[in-house]
């Protein structure tokens, strides 16, 4: 069974630094598109970030570019989303995301929610102002 587990959110002060971790299991994910998204109360669960299947190509959203660094880890099955300079609207819940589909390689492709196929439960972060 296909399992993303998502940790290390919590609550930080505006400027602060996170990094939030999925681990993946059930199959190695290494030629996996992954990608990071988050949703904040009220709103709909948006892109932030994500990683080509080949790792070689990186996507962030325009609202995070700069403050937010996507990273690989294949021998652990696992990715990295640093996060620095946060904000209060940074404040959400984020979830990792998981694909095998090789299409999924271009910008309007990785932000697309239904592109994925596997999903962790998420994790809280809060920025407090």
């Amino acid at each position: 069974q296909v399992q993303l587990v998502e940790s290390g959110g919590g609550l930080v002060q505006t400027g602060g630094s996170l990094r939030l971790s999925c681990a993946a299991s059930g199959r190695t994910f290494s030629s996996y598109a992954m990608a990071w998204f988050r949703q904040a109360p009220g709103n709909e669960r948006e892109f932030v970030a994500a990683i080509s299947w080949s790792g070689g190509n990186t996507y962030y959203a325009d609202s995070v570019k700069g403050r937010i660094t996507f990273s690989r880890d294949s021998t652990k099955n696992t990715v990295y989303l640093r996060m620095n300079s946060l904000k209060h609207e940074d404040t959400a819940v984020y979830y990792c995301a998981a694909t095998s589909s090789k299409a999924v390689n271009t910008i309007s492709t990785v932000k697309a929610l239904y592109s994925y196929d596997y999903w962790g439960q998420g994790t809280q972060v809060t920025v407090s102002s």
